[in-house]
C-alpha cells in the first residue's frame, strides 16, 4: 500500500469511527452528513436511499425511545483507491438492547461484513455513497430497521 493509500485508509477508518460514535452516543443526529446526497444504505432487512431517508431512519430510531447500542468497527481494509473513489470492507460487531444503560451483558446481536464505497469531489470530504451489510452472525435482540412502506409514509408525511 502506498503512503497516500495508508493516509486515506486511516482517514476513512477514523471517519467511520466518528460516524458510529455519533450513532451510539448522539442518537445519529449527524449521521446523514457522512453520506453522499445520493447514498444507498442496504442490508437484508432495510434499504434507505439518499440522505433524507438515512436522516429519517435515525429520527425514527430516536422516537422509539431509550436503546443502548455499541457498534464496534474492526478489520478495516481499503480494497481500492482512485482520486475520487475508495472501496473498503470492515466488520461491525453490534451490541444493542432497548432500554436505559446499563443492560445485561450478552453476546453481540449481529456481526456483519460491511462493504463501503466512498466518493470525493475535488478537495471536499470523503462521503459514503453506498454501504452494504452482509450478516455473518445474528441472534438475540433484533436489529432496528424501517420497512420500505414505513419509510415511504414517514417521508411523505414530511413533504
Amino acid at each position: 500500500m502506498t503512503e497516500e493509500a495508508d493516509t486515506v485508509s486511516r482517514h476513512l477508518e477514523q471517519r467511520l469511527i466518528a460516524y458510529w460514535h455519533d450513532v451510539d452516543f448522539n442518537w445519529g443526529k449527524n449521521a446523514a452528513e457522512h453520506y453522499a446526497p445520493e447514498a444507498l444504505f442496504v442490508s437484508q432487512t432495510a434499504r434507505y436511499e439518499g440522505r433524507d431517508q438515512i436522516r429519517e431512519f435515525y429520527a425514527w430510531r430516536r422516537e422509539r425511545g431509550a436503546r443502548v447500542n455499541v457498534h464496534l468497527v474492526g478489520n478495516f481494509w481499503l480494497r481500492s483507491l482512485t482520486e475520487s473513489k475508495a472501496e473498503a470492507d470492515w466488520i461491525c460487531t453490534l451490541y444493542a438492547h432497548d432500554g436505559e444503560a446499563p443492560q445485561a451483558s450478552t453476546p453481540p446481536i449481529a456481526i456483519s461484513r460491511v462493504a463501503d464505497i466512498y466518493v470525493r469531489t475535488g478537495q471536499g470530504p470523503w462521503l459514503c455513497r453506498q454501504r452494504s451489510w452482509h450478516s455473518l452472525f445474528r441472534g438475540g435482540v433484533p436489529t432496528t430497521g424501517l420497512s420500505a412502506e414505513d419509510m415511504t409514509r414517514r417521508v411523505a408525511s414530511k413533504a
